[in-house]
């Protein structure tokens, strides 16, 4: 059976928790907290953080699949959760050190740190949808 179809597209989702602070060094304490507000408490906050990690590609005629949804989690527990769940964004994620540790920047990083992994399974990361809160979140698709 040969599938002759368009891009396909699918998710999985993951979640972790993480503390984290906003900062910066060269600012003092109330300048950081009237840009950055709770978020650059020195004793550092956390998130019950939601991710959603999209990749693109045909079906393989011989599976059905896009990606196997168990390689898929494999890679990314392997490469983003295990080094962010239960820690100091800040102080412990390799990919990381040297970053502001907004969601914003953690997206990125993640699509980064994804991106590579996913070509050698031949598909494409399309994107990567990080929740901070229900109310908050940022959406990066390598652009």
């Amino acid at each position: 059976m040969h599938y002759i179809c368009c891009m396909l597209y699918i998710t999985r989702r993951e979640r972790f928790s993480a503390a984290h602070r906003l900062y910066r060094e060269d600012w003092s304490q109330e300048q950081n907290e009237a840009v950055f507000g709770n978020c650059s408490n020195p004793n550092w906050h956390g998130h019950n953080y939601e991710l959603f990690v999209t990749v693109k590609g045909d079906i393989n005629p011989e599976t059905g699949f896009v990606i196997d949804l168990k390689k898929m989690k494999q890679i990314i527990r392997a490469a983003v959760i295990d080094k962010l769940d239960h820690k100091n964004v800040n102080l412990d994620v390799d990919f990381m050190q040297n970053k502001k540790a907004s969601t914003e920047v953690i997206a990125v990083e993640i699509f980064n740190v994804l991106r590579p992994l996913f070509i050698k399974e031949n598909v494409l990361l399309h994107s990567v949808k990080l929740y901070e809160t229900e109310n908050n979140f940022v959406e990066y698709f390598g652009e």
